[in-house]
C-alpha cells in the first residue's frame, strides 16, 4: 500500500467515527502481526495476551468494518434474492427466536462489537439488551449509534472482559454471542462464566467460528487457511466444533440443538468476498476495487455513508 493510500484510508476511518494517528496505526499493526504464525508468533502467546491481541485488532479494523459491512460484524447464510443486510437481520432474528425472548426480559450480548445485533434484537423482541465489550473505541462508537437510533433506554454497554464479567450470578434471562466467543483463550472458562450470569433454566445461544471434520491439522494448505483466518479476524485459535460442544457440556449446559448452518446456505456466506464473483457488493475485493479504495480522494471519502 502506498503512503498516499494509507493516509486516505486513515482519513476515511476518522470521518466515520474513530481516529488513530498514522504512527500509532503502524505500531499497532507491527505489534499485532507479531502475535501470529505467519510472523513466527505462538498460539500460547495469543491466548495469554488475548485482550491485547483483540483490542489491537478492533482498534485497527472497526471503522473499516463499519464502512464496508454496516454495524453488524458477522456473516450469515443467504437465500437467493436476499441482500446481505437482509440475511444478517434474518440471522439475528432466528437467534432471538431460538432464545424464546419475551418483551421486558434482560438479555446479554457477549462480545457485542458496536452493537448492531443488540439494537436489532432489542427492537425485534422488545427486550433490554446489554452488550459486553472490552474495546473502548467500539463502546464509544456503539453509544453514538444507540443515541442516533433512539434506543438508549433499552440498549447499553459495559466495558468488561467476558472471561470475568462484573455481574452477579443469575442476572440475565438470556445470553447470546455472535462470532465473538471465538476470541476467548479458553472455551470452557468463557462458557462457564456465561453459565454463571444466566438465570437457571434459561438459554444461551451462539454462532461460533469452528473447524469442521474436514479440517486436517497435518495438511499444510489447511494449516495456512486456518492461520490466515486467525490473523484476519483477531483470533487466538480456531477450535474444532467438537471441542466447543464438549466445553459447553463441561460448563454444565444442556446441549439442545447444534448445526453447521453454512451447509444449508443456498448462496455461499463468503460470496461478497469472492473476487471471482463480480457484483457491486464485492467490487472492493477485486484488484481494481482495492486500487480504487486505496487511492480514493479523501474529500470523496468524507461524503461516504
Amino acid at each position: 500500500m502506498s503512503n498516499s493510500g494509507q493516509l486516505n484510508n486513515l482519513s476515511l476511518a476518522s470521518r466515520i467515527g474513530g481516529k488513530l494517528e498514522k504512527k500509532d496505526v503502524l505500531l499497532a499493526v507491527e505489534k499485532y502481526e507479531k502475535y501470529h504464525a505467519a510472523y513466527e508468533g505462538e498460539e500460547e502467546d495469543r491466548k495469554a495476551n488475548y485482550t491485547d491481541l483483540v483490542n489491537k485488532y478492533y482498534d485497527l479494523a472497526t471503522s473499516f468494518y463499519e464502512f464496508g459491512w454496516g454495524d453488524s460484524f458477522h456473516n450469515a447464510p443467504r437465500w437467493k434474492g436476499e441482500t446481505i443486510r437482509e440475511s444478517i437481520k434474518r440471522h439475528q432474528h432466528f437467534l432471538a427466536l431460538q432464545l424464546g425472548l419475551k418483551p421486558g426480559q434482560k438479555v446479554l450480548d457477549v462480545g457485542c462489537g458496536i452493537g448492531g445485533p443488540l439494537r436489532e434484537i432489542s427492537r425485534f423482541t422488545l427486550t433490554s439488551v446489554t452488550g459486553v465489550n472490552n474495546n473502548e473505541y467500539q463502546i464509544s462508537r456503539g453509544k453514538e449509534l444507540n443515541r442516533a437510533a433512539g434506543v438508549e433506554k433499552n440498549c447499553d454497554f459495559v466495558k468488561a472482559d467476558f472471561m470475568k464479567m462484573p455481574f452477579p450470578d443469575n442476572s440475565y434471562d438470556a445470553v447470546y454471542g455472535i462470532e465473538a466467543t471465538c476470541h476467548a483463550p479458553d472455551a470452557y472458562g468463557c462458557y462457564k462464566e456465561i453459565y454463571r450470569v444466566l438465570k437457571p433454566g434459561h438459554y444461551f445461544a451462539a454462532y461460533e467460528w469452528c473447524t469442521t471434520d474436514s479440517f486436517n491439522p497435518n495438511n499444510r494448505e489447511h494449516q495456512k487457511i486456518k492461520a490466515d483466518i486467525e490473523i484476519g479476524d483477531g483470533l487466538p485459535d480456531i477450535r474444532t466444533t467438537g471441542k466447543c460442544l464438549e466445553a459447553l457440556k463441561q460448563a454444565d449446559f444442556e446441549l439442545i440443538w447444534e448445526k453447521d448452518i453454512a451447509l444449508d446456505s443456498p448462496l455461499p456466506w463468503y460470496l461478497p468476498l469472492d473476487k471471482n464473483h463480480f457484483s457491486l457488493t464485492n467490487f472492493p475485493a477485486t484488484s481494481v476495487g482495492r486500487f480504487v479504495t486505496r487511492n480514493m480522494d479523501p474529500g470523496i471519502c468524507g461524503t461516504c455513508p
